[in-house]
Order: C-alpha cells, then sequence, then structure tokens
C-alpha cells in the first residue's frame, strides 16, 4: 500500500486535476491523505465530492497568527 500525502490551502482553481492525477496512479489498495490548512475557498467542497474511498481529508480549522 502506498500513502501519498497533499496540502492543500485555497487551491479550488487546480484542485481537481490534481486529485485526478493522483488518483489515476494510485492502485485500488493505496491511499490519499490530504490535509488541508483551513481555505475559505471550495477547496474542500470539491474534495468532498468525490468519491473516491482512497482519498482520505484531514481538516485544521484552527488559525495560527505569530504575535
Amino acid at each position: 500500500m502506498i500513502s501519498v500525502c497533499m496540502a492543500t490551502y485555497n487551491g479550488e482553481k487546480y484542485i481537481r486535476s490534481q486529485l485526478d492525477s493522483i488518483l489515476h496512479q494510485l492502485a485500488p489498495d493505496d491511499e490519499l491523505v490530504v490535509s488541508d490548512d483551513s481555505s475559505t475557498d471550495g477547496t474542500v467542497g470539491i474534495i468532498r465530492d468525490f468519491t473516491d474511498q482512497r482519498i482520505r481529508l484531514l481538516e485544521n480549522n484552527t488559525f495560527y497568527s505569530p504575535i
């Protein structure tokens, strides 16, 4: 089994083609772990629209602001 990790933030413009490309290269028992860093655009919605069981979405909803 192969695990591919992908970080996202406000990437709705390219996320669909990126996911299509990665998933096309994976075997049925591989996985794609996507870590989203509090996107404010449609990135998470696009990822959720994919029905591929190999996708694992981790959402980081914590905002960090250095002082």
